[in-house]
């Protein structure tokens, strides 16, 4: 875990240090424990967020800023940017118009194809090979195969291992991909979700602490022991996971075509019995009755996952040692109704059930806060059309909960209203807490400018007018093809928020320098 994410921080520290010193953000001598390590944190949501991420780290890389990220952690939609990214070996070190003009291919051809006959044939034949190897069949394999087919013209042999050259010599920040593992019935994402994330060095859960190398992500492992090796997985199987809709439940999906922020109310309140200081006692029940049964019926008709994932689970067969619950990593990432129940959590169950991270909080933020990565500085790239703070708050709200370092998010009355292209949460009185550069999706300057200090035209007018309606926008996320023209307009808007706060990100960059400096100081 700390160690390869060391070894990346060590090998980028050259660049690192030439591309803050260009700027004046560092000195000649500085040591890798002086340089601030500064992450990029991306959201879900579908097309929209792996276009919106194009166009922002494209804003980075013109403003040279790009070789001071190590990390770059997505969720959903984004991961798909990212995997597309990762498999040049030298991409941030290149013009990023290449990679953005086969986006655009992709994005705006016909999806009729990706049913025709002949790509069901395949799928099929596939499918029974993953089977014939050993991996369990389930819906979300197909899943990812019709998402490769709509975001590629063939199939791609890529795998998330390979990744590994495009870090070989700390030329690009390390990639880290979120997802949640439920359990397949009986509870919902927020009583039972616990993160999990892909690196290519290594795949797994902080809050057991367990991980394994990435390309034995799939295979049988029991009590720690690999029992059986898989052939590694194509990555299309990975980001249908890390995209996986489709294994939410019924009361899952009541929840969030709600209110999103009533369903977070239901969590805390979830929460609210859970002591953090002892075990829970198991309680014996009555005999069931006939009105328990009928309850256990509905609830199980709510809390069923159709359409689960399922991927062998590394983790079987582990037993937990007797002080667990105490443990200060498990105690970070406990916040589920069976945390008190060794014999019921994930160890216990022979398969993965992993899905989109949305269905909990639309962030890949969790990475980040671990203390052994120790960040200074998180650039948030929101791509949520339901409110500009509303996923961030959400995570405030779990870090207060878990007692995880984390600025406060309190955005003023005016903000939420009127939100700008960058807002800035920090607290000086918790150094450990690290400071959040807040990138929400909106159209505010970009709508009178076509590039930072340059007004439109009156012909240009409609160039500026981007539709971010929660309600009809061409971006929503069931959507998986673009016209041009919104294409390019979202493309735009995303690189002109990023370049138009340059200063902002200047200024976050110097005091990430001088609070390292003096953290380290004392």
């Amino acid at each position: 875990m700390w160690e390869t994410f060391e070894v990346t921080l060590g090998l980028q520290e050259s660049s690192h240090q030439d591309s803050l010193g260009a700027r004046g953000l560092s000195k000649p001598g500085y040591s890798l424990f002086q340089i601030p390590v500064v992450a990029v944190m991306a959201t879900g949501g579908g097309i929209r967020a792996m276009t919106s991420l194009y166009g922002q780290l494209a804003g980075l890389k013109e403003l040279g800023l790009l070789d001071c990220i190590s990390c770059i952690t997505g969720a959903s939609g984004s991961t798909w940017a990212l995997a597309n990214l990762y498999e040049d070996p030298e991409w941030s070190q290149k013009d990023l118009a290449g990679p953005i003009e086969s986006l655009k291919t992709q994005v705006t051809k016909s999806k009729l194809g990706v049913l025709a006959p002949s790509q069901l044939w395949r799928y099929q034949q596939e499918l029974a090979e993953r089977a014939r190897l050993g991996h369990p069949p389930c819906f979300t394999n197909l899943w990812a195969l019709i998402n490769e087919a709509l975001l590629h013209d063939e199939p791609h042999d890529h795998k998330l291992s390979d990744q590994r050259e495009a870090l070989s010599r700390g030329q690009n920040p390390l990639p880290i991909y979120c997802a949640l593992n439920t359990k397949e019935r009986n509870l919902t994402t927020f009583e039972f979700g616990e993160w999990c994330e892909f690196s290519p060095y290594e795949v797994g859960f902080p809050k057991y602490g367990a991980f394994i190398p990435s390309e034995l992500f799939g295979s049988e492992f029991f009590m720690g022991r690999l029992t059986k090796r898989l052939p590694e997985s194509r990555i299309c199987f990975l980001e249908g996971i890390w995209s996986n809709l489709y294994a939410a439940s019924l009361q899952d999906s009541l929840y969030w075509s709600s209110e999103p922020s009533q369903f977070w109310d239901r969590w805390a309140q979830a929460q609210a019995s859970l002591d953090k200081e002892q075990v829970p006692l198991l309680n014996i029940g009555e005999p069931p009755t006939a009105a328990s049964r009928i309850a256990e019926f509905f609830t199980d008709l709510l809390t069923r996952r159709p359409l689960a994932q399922a991927t062998h689970n590394f983790l079987r067969g582990l037993s937990f040692h007797k002080d667990y619950f105490q443990h200060p990593h498990f105690s970070a990432w406990k916040a589920t109704k069976l945390d008190g129940l060794p014999n019921q959590l994930t160890p216990a169950e022979p398969f993965l059930c992993l899905l989109d991270v949305g269905y909990l909080v639309n962030t890949s933020c969790p990475p980040l806060l671990r203390p052994t990565r120790d960040v200074d500085l998180i650039l948030s790239l929101d791509y949520n059309l339901h409110g500009a703070f509303q996923q961030l708050q959400l995570l405030d709200r779990f870090c207060q909960k878990q007692g995880i370092p984390f600025p406060s998010v309190s955005p003023s009355p005016e903000e939420q209203h009127q939100p700008r292209e960058c807002h800035l949460f920090s607290d000086p009185a918790r150094p450990d807490a690290p400071a959040v550069l807040h990138f929400p999706l909106v159209n505010a300057s970009f709508r009178e400018h076509s590039a930072p200090g340059v007004r439109r035209t009156a012909e240009a007018q409609e160039a500026g007018e981007v539709n971010l309606s929660s309600s009809d926008s061409p971006y929503h996320y069931l959507k998986v093809t673009y016209s041009q023209e919104d294409m390019d307009k979202l493309l735009r808007l995303t690189h002109y928020n990023i370049c138009n706060n340059q200063e902002q990100l200047l200024e976050a960059l110097r005091e990430a320098v001088r609070r390292r400096k003096q953290r380290r100081a004392e």
